[in-house]
C-alpha cells in the first residue's frame, strides 16, 4: 500500500490495520517460540543419542574384556585338567 493510499484512510481504518498487525506479530512470535523449543528438543535427542551410542561402545569393551577372561578362565581351566591327566 502506498503512502497516498495510507492517507487516505480513516484512522479507524488505520487502528484495524494496526490491530491486524499486532495480532499476526503475537502468532508468529508463538510460533518461533514453539519452533525454537522443538529445535532445543531435537538438539537435547541427538546430544542424547551421541551419548547413548557412546556408552554402547564402552559397553561393549567390556564384553570384549568379560569375554577375553572367561576365555582365558577356560584355557587356564584346561591346562590344569592336562597336567593332572598327565602321569
Amino acid at each position: 500500500m502506498t503512502n497516498k493510499e495510507l492517507k487516505k484512510l480513516t484512522r479507524a481504518e488505520l487502528l484495524e490495520m494496526l490491530l491486524i498487525q499486532s495480532r499476526e506479530k503475537q502468532k508468529l512470535e508463538e510460533e518461533l517460540a514453539e519452533t525454537r523449543k522443538q529445535l532445543s528438543e531435537k538438539e537435547i535427542r541427538i546430544a542424547e543419542s551421541g551419548s547413548i551410542a557412546e556408552a554402547a561402545l564402552k559397553l561393549s569393551g567390556v564384553f570384549e574384556a568379560a569375554q577375553r577372561a572367561a576365555d582365558q578362565y577356560l584355557e587356564n581351566v584346561k591346562r590344569t585338567a592336562e597336567k593332572e591327566a598327565a602321569p
